[in-house]
């Protein structure tokens, strides 16, 4: 016992600096090791961490509920605070797996909404740990991540993507939430009663909320994502199956720039060319929008929609491209879509013309 209470001392004394430590190292951790949202191992470590929070939620609420039905009033059970801490941390794992799924799959200007509510989620969660003692907060962020899971995981599972198949991800997270429910009204009656009527009102809001959210195509359309993309002078195949590419050399600050510049000598075409990664046995069609900055309308206006397909499976994506043949000076942008609408990337570049000789490199596309 002493030797417990020394460990919960020390860890109190530096908790801020562990859980930020934990915070930043864990991010890393799952951005270097976690690859593909379709295979085992990556939705083996959600399952594990969602088994640990729920089991976390009803260990907690069941010592309450026999704190609270024995009318005690004294110091909660020595394993409050470790459940609470166990929970706190196993949060932030969660959070942080799913940021780094949905961050390589779009592009963060379009889609910023939810990957801010997980982004906030995620910070919030080392300076939250007095709200997990609220069941509803509790729940709420595990109804959260099991929708968060349950967008990428059902689509993997039937092979497709669209409408369809993410309401039947909605309707597969208002299952599992129900259920879980069931389960901590039987072992936690009195808490349960206590919040129902609260849990019922801001679990509906959050459905709805994320609802909201696809069907404004605010939401990533992972488990899609856009593993290389580029505008190039020209495109073509070789005989080991590699595409070459030519294209403008870039100099240093052409990577820190939204929108590079792109030189033309006269009526010269340019291709974009997406790699696109989709798991094993996925038939995705997507599109290239290819949109020019009307400077007096003071609006992007749609030149040509290109449609093409992304077949699944390919670990660096599969690769595909679109050309236009007359790209006027100006503001240009190329928004790699699903068919439903969701942005998977956008190439942003400014078009200037010269009298010059264009210099070009030329590389392989693997």
């Amino acid at each position: 016992m002493k030797l417990f209470s020394h460990v919960k001392n020390w860890y109190i004394r530096y908790e801020r600096s562990i859980s930020s430590i934990s915070l930043v190292l864990g991010f890393i951790w799952n951005a270097l090791f976690l690859k593909r949202v379709d295979l085992f191992f990556e939705n083996f470590w959600v399952v594990v961490h969602l088994v640990v929070i729920g089991g976390c939620i009803i260990l907690i609420n069941r010592l309450e509920h026999t704190r609270m039905e024995a009318g005690k009033t004294e110091e909660r059970s020595k394993f409050h605070f470790w459940l609470v801490t166990i929970l706190q941390f196993t949060f932030g794992g969660l959070l942080s797996t799913f940021l780094v799924f949905y961050f390589r799959s779009t592009d963060l200007l379009v889609t910023w909404p939810f990957l801010l509510i997980l982004c906030s989620a995620f910070i919030a969660n080392e300076r939250l740990k007095k709200h997990y003692d609220t069941l509803v907060f509790q729940i709420l962020v595990f109804y959260l991540a099991l929708f968060s899971f349950t967008i990428f995981f059902v689509p993997v599972l039937v092979n497709q993507i669209g409408t369809g198949v993410f309401l039947l991800s909605g309707a597969a997270s208002l299952v599992l939430i129900w259920l879980f429910l069931m389960v901590l009204r039987k072992i936690a009656r009195i808490r349960f009663n206590e919040s129902k009527g609260r849990l019922v009102l801001f679990l509906g809001i959050m459905f709805i909320g994320i609802n909201v959210l696809y069907f404004s195509n605010l939401i990533p359309p992972i488990p899609l994502s856009l593993k290389d993309a580029g505008v190039y002078y020209s495109i073509s195949k070789n005989n080991q199956g590699q595409y070459v590419v030519t294209g403008e050399p870039k100099d240093w600050r052409d990577y820190f720039s939204l929108a590079p510049t792109i030189s033309l000598a006269g009526n010269q075409p340019l291709y974009v060319y997406t790699a696109i990664f989709s798991p094993t046995d996925f038939r995705v069609d997507i599109i290239h929008q290819w949109q020019y900055y009307d400077e007096t309308a003071r609006k992007w206006v749609t030149e040509s929609t290109v449609p093409l397909v992304a077949i699944g499976g390919r670990d660096n994506g599969y690769r595909t491209y679109s050309l236009k043949n007359t790209v006027v000076p100006g503001k240009w942008r190329v928004n790699i879509k699903t068919a439903q609408g969701q942005t998977l990337g956008r190439l942003r570049f400014n078009v200037a013309t010269i009298d010059t000789p264009i210099q070009m490199i030329t590389e392989n596309k693997g």
